[in-house]
Order: structure tokens, then C-alpha cells, then sequence
């Protein structure tokens, strides 16, 4: 009886082991999906839903320092959404997700209109006691021009 109930022990643990990754991939999924309707906000011109994916604490880096708080966000990135085209897009390249699942990191390219790369993006997401994924940090680079040279 011993040996029966030491290994279905080991038979439980060999499963959970083999589940940890499927899981992994499956949040990673989860915050590529949201990443991907976030941006889809920009697309649509839809202000309200942008908001919904900014956490109520959520710090975005700018230009004249960091906006803290979703209202400062919004605020600020309004003006993101008044034109009928958008300025820009993003879409996620990078996908990575803490073990704990409760933190995941996302980066990729920015685009302008016309598809020119314009800059390179990396938001922190979190996972948040109402079951969504919302923007925690984010932050903006535009790309390095290569020197010229004579």
C-alpha cells in the first residue's frame, strides 16, 4: 500500500510538472491577446476601451516625465484619439510572463501610418483582482538614427 500511495505521489507530481509550462503559455497568450486589443483601441479610435486596459494606478514614461494614475493617462493621450486616422500603431513581438502570473512584460514596434518604424514600445502588465490584464508601466523609445558619416 505504501508503494501504491508513494507512487501515485510521484504520478501527481510528473503531472503538475508537465502541466507548469502549458500553463505558462497559456498566460503568455492571455496577455498577448489583451496587448493586442489595447492597440486595437488606437485602431478603432476608441478612448473609452484604451482606458479600461490602464490599471487606476498605471505610470506611462513621456516626454515631460511620467503621467501617474489612469486619469493623468487618458488626459494625456486623448489627444492620440481625436483625429480620424491614427498616429501610430504597435503590436506585441515580446511576451513574457512572471511564474507567479501575476506580472508580464510585453515590447515590440511602433509604427507610423505609412508603416515606418517609429519607435519600439515596453509595457508591464498586471493581472488584477477583477481577472484582466491592465497596463501598469509603459514606456516609448523612438528608434536610434545611425549616425552618417562623410
Amino acid at each position: 500500500m505504501k508503494r501504491f500511495v508513494i507512487g501515485l505521489l510521484a504520478l501527481g507530481n510528473a503531472v503538475m510538472v508537465g502541466l507548469a509550462p502549458g500553463a505558462e503559455r497559456d498566460l503568455a497568450a492571455e496577455v498577448r491577446a489583451a496587448e493586442r486589443a489595447f492597440a486595437k483601441t488606437m485602431a478603432t479610435r476608441d478612448l473609452k476601451s484604451f482606458s479600461g486596459y490602464v490599471s487606476e494606478e498605471g505610470v506611462f514614461f513621456g516626454g515631460k516625465g511620467p503621467l501617474r494614475g489612469r486619469g493623468a493617462v487618458v488626459e494625456a493621450w486623448k489627444r492620440f484619439f481625436e483625429a480620424k486616422d491614427p498616429p501610430f500603431s504597435w503590436e506585441p513581438e515580446v511576451v513574457e510572463v512572471l511564474g507567479s502570473g501575476s506580472l508580464a512584460l510585453t515590447s515590440g514596434p511602433v509604427h507610423d501610418p505609412e508603416g515606418k518604424l517609429i519607435g519600439t514600445f515596453t509595457t508591464i502588465w498586471r493581472h488584477e483582482p477583477d481577472g484582466r490584464w491592465r497596463v501598469v508601466f509603459d514606456k516609448g523609445c523612438p528608434v536610434c538614427e545611425p549616425e552618417k558619416r562623410p
